[in-house]
């Protein structure tokens, strides 16, 4: 009886054991990749990775920029998630001093990219992913029916007759709506700055959570002018939203770096190696070529319909987490 009872034991132990190394391997397969990117740029990632990957379970899922830092922050190695997929800089920051990311350096070639896109702030633990600049984004159509002059400076838009028909993304959740506050924070002074959004903010329908949520809104003609990417609009304007159309302010675009990381521990995953290896050789360059066309990697240009040429970009030196922190604790909008 001991022995059969020993047995029984035995196998149930070698039981768990079979299904505990099978349920690792399966885990190992899994890839989950955080992102604030656009639609397009995900399912476009999605195909390429299911069509590279065809063993592996990848699933990509949205979360606004401040959101999937907070989250990854709070749950460190337990995290479900592997790959941070084009997160802010200012963010990624935030990650590396709560230390839930993995090292990168000399496992992915950085000098691939432009100097100015490998901050050393970053650079062990990201690659470089995309550059995003802003423009401010009319819809003539809205204008127009509302008898309104096309706006030439930020100060045009503190009129009256925009009341309720501007949309920005908050500063506080996203790195489109905080670029736009940084570089008039840089041109004007960060005491101006923040008077210029308290005598802005009556005019704006609602700050977005997500830096795509502006040039929505001018899709859906809920407002007239959008603080948005320059990226996301051409998208919309070649996919027929001919209403829209891209200026320029005398202060110059502001503009964002995006990168791609690993959670704490998930380098030991050889999906993960394969997928962010995939991202940095391949993926990159196929996305800046379709959508992303400002200047990321060295000796390559892009052309995409009805992206402005020649932009003049704003001054966004000094942009990093402390000098963040600081204007945000000062944001109350």
């Amino acid at each position: 009886k001991k022995k059969k009872k020993t047995i029984i034991v035995l196998s149930s132990l070698l039981i768990s054991l079979a299904s505990s190394i099978t349920s690792c391997k399966k885990n190992d397969n899994k890839v989950l990749i955080y992102t604030s990117s656009e639609d397009y740029n995900m399912e476009l990632m999605k195909t390429r990775l299911n069509e590279k990957f065809p063993t592996y379970d990848i699933s990509i899922e949205y979360l606004s920029t401040s959101n999937i830092a907070a989250k990854v922050i709070e749950e460190g190695e337990k995290s479900d998630c592997d790959i941070v997929y084009a997160e802010e800089y200012g963010y990624v920051e935030k990650m590396i001093s709560a230390g839930v990311l993995d090292s990168v350096k000399d496992i992915y070639d950085s000098s691939r990219y432009l100097d100015d896109t490998v901050s050393s702030t970053v650079k062990e633990y990201t690659i470089p992913s995309l550059r995003t600049g802003g423009g401010v984004i009319l819809n003539n159509q809205v204008l127009n029916a509302k008898g309104i002059s096309k706006p030439t400076s930020y100060d045009d838009l503190l009129k009256p007759e925009f009341k309720g028909l501007v949309s920005m993304a908050s500063p506080k959740s996203s790195g489109t709506g905080y670029m736009f506050l940084y570089s008039l924070v840089k041109a004007r002074g960060e005491e101006n700055a923040l008077n210029y959004f308290d005598q802005l903010t009556p005019n704006v329908l609602s700050y977005t959570t997500s830096g795509s949520g502006p040039v929505n809104a001018l899709v859906n003609r809920e407002v007239a002018v959008g603080f948005g990417m320059i990226s996301q609009a051409s998208v919309k304007i070649n996919e027929g939203n001919k209403d829209l159309e891209i200026v320029f302010f005398k202060e110059g675009a502001p503009y964002n770096l995006y990168g791609t990381s690993v959670v704490k521990g998930k380098l030991r995953k050889k999906a993960v190696k394969e997928v962010m290896e995939y991202i940095d050789t391949t993926y990159t360059n196929e996305v800046n070529a379709l959508y992303y066309p400002e200047p990321v990697l060295k000796n390559v240009t892009y052309n995409v319909e009805n992206f402005p040429k020649d932009i003049k970009y704003s001054n966004m030196e000094g942009n990093n987490l402390t000098n963040k922190e600081s204007i945000l604790n000062k944001w109350n909008h």
